[in-house]
């Protein structure tokens, strides 16, 4: 039996740890699973670390064969060669728990020696990375499958550094645009993009950036013959460990066929839309007609030259809206600069409530206008266009009351030098679900309209720099706010 050795420990002559006593150590303290197998493959000595990865107590394995336990094919063999002098370093293979599961083990198998060099046995030192290796295979199916998409993908993928420079493009970019990966990767993203593309693209970059948000866009790329392709791109950051973009990645599908449909059914709906549009211009203009007709009575039956000139300059100004209202049609399809001069919003809506009072009167229906008296609420706009948009708004709240009702005009100036005016109604109010296609050129709520009034007001109000907003519900009415810009 070999002896034993005194080992000092520090330099206090009183800490003496025995070759056994810092062997003991050793195993209890290292990280890894130690066991210790005599020439007969009986186990004769084994660590907590080993009983902790194998779930197997020490009662259980000492004195007992390792090949009474489930065990890898090979070790039988590595075991032999092990006695005759040679190290097996490193070997990643599975081992089953005491519960049966499997666990990826590193292990290493060497000689255990007598002092004279004589193997008497065999010690193993185990090492679980079930837990590495998992996140190894994770990673690598995970890659296996964005690859799989990828290449497989009819989308056009493609990842570009900050510079612009492109690092990745999926093989569909060959299917679809002629270019192979190998050409594409280094090139300028900006090269593969039609000139007229450039300038959105740098502004969505832009955006990007300043966001972090993903962005949409259409785009006209070019194909390796240099024809044009149409694609709907999704361009996401990508951020490295410090939160900063490190990249881009870009996701566009094909779109072409849809616009070239588009294109024909354009073409096949025109003689339809201009139908469509000839009644509109009749609709519209059947508001002013109807106080024509009126005030055409009026002045018939009218003997005071006060009256009859108060008339005439009503049927002027809403012959001058008719005039109005045709060129504002006619700007649906080509838009026009628009004549801005100072007007008087207070004055332009008691204006338009005087057209339309007649009107009010014969369907039962009142209006009450409320502004602050102390502003002049001076704007700059195009009053016979605002005069149009509230004709629209007043007109569509008197057919909403056949019964009769009141509607309230009231105007609030706000902080930021913008004004509100509310419209509100005490009709049948409308269904949330139709609120939302309210504005859509040719939808409407009623049965003889063809839904182009609300069209033309919010193209009015936001060429006024003005929003046009409708809050509806189902009992309690509609209101329409309009807010603009005062002076």
């Amino acid at each position: 039996m070999a002896k034993c050795y005194p080992i000092f420990y520090g330099t206090d002559t009183e800490n003496l740890y025995s070759s056994e006593e810092l062997l003991d150590l050793f195993l209890r303290c290292t990280v890894d699973g130690i066991c210790i197998i005599d020439i007969e493959n009986r186990f004769i000595r084994i660590n907590q670390m080993y009983t902790k990865i194998f779930g197997y107590t020490e009662d259980e394995l000492m004195g007992r064969k390792f090949d009474e336990f489930p065990n890898p094919d090979f070790l039988s063999e590595v075991m032999s060669k092990v006695k005759e002098g040679q190290d097996f370093p490193n070997l990643i293979t599975q081992f089953h728990h005491k519960n049966g599961h499997l666990l990826d083990i590193a292990v290493s198998y060497s000689p255990f020696r007598t002092r004279t060099g004589v193997i008497i046995g065999t010690i193993a030192i185990f090492r679980d990375v079930t837990k590495e290796l998992n996140m190894e295979r994770e990673l690598k199916r995970t890659r296996e499958l964005y690859k799989l998409i990828t290449e497989n993908a009819s989308d056009l993928i493609k990842v570009y550094s900050k510079d612009k420079r492109i690092i990745y493009a999926s093989p569909s970019h060959e299917r679809v645009l002629g270019f192979s990966t190998e050409e594409l990767i280094g090139e300028h993203v900006l090269n593969v993009i039609l000139k007229e593309e450039h300038e959105p693209l740098m502004g969505m970059s832009k955006i990007l950036h300043d966001s972090g948000e993903p962005q949409l866009l259409k785009l006209k790329l070019k194909t390796k013959d240099n024809k044009a392709f149409y694609s709907e791109t999704t361009v996401s950051p990508v951020y490295n460990e410090n939160m900063e973009i490190d990249s881009y990645v870009t996701v566009g599908r094909n779109i072409t066929e849809r616009i070239e449909n588009d294109k024909a059914l354009r073409n096949l709906d025109r003689l339809s839309i201009i139908g469509q549009l000839a009644a509109g211009v009749a609709h519209e203009i059947r508001n002013p007609l109807t106080s024509l007709k009126g005030f055409s009575k009026l002045l018939k039956s009218s003997t005071t030259s006060d009256k009859q000139k108060e008339y005439l300059s009503i049927i002027s100004d809403e012959l001058d809206r008719i005039d109005m209202i045709v060129n504002e049609f006619m700007s649906l399809a080509k838009p026009q600069a628009i004549q801005f001069e100072q007007g008087n919003l207070i004055s332009i809506i008691e204006s338009t409530i005087n057209v339309l009072r007649p009107q009010a009167m014969l369907d039962n229906v009142q209006f009450t206008f409320k502004y602050p008296k102390e502003e002049k609420l001076e704007l700059l706009c195009s009053p016979n266009q605002l005069k149009q948009v509230f004709v629209n708004v007043l007109k569509n709240a008197i057919e909403s009351m056949p019964h009769g009702g009141n509607v309230s005009i009231n105007l609030r100036k706000l902080k930021n030098k913008r004004v509100v005016i509310s419209f509100k109604d005490e009709g049948p109010g409308i269904d949330k679900e139709l609120l939302k296609y309210l504005g859509t050129p040719f939808y409407t709520t009623k049965d003889k309209g063809i839904g182009l009034g609300l069209t033309v007001s919010n193209k009015i109000i936001q060429e006024h720099n003005g929003t046009l907003k409708i809050d509806s519900q189902e009992g309690k009415g509609t209101t329409v706010k309009v807010e603009l810009e005062c002076m």
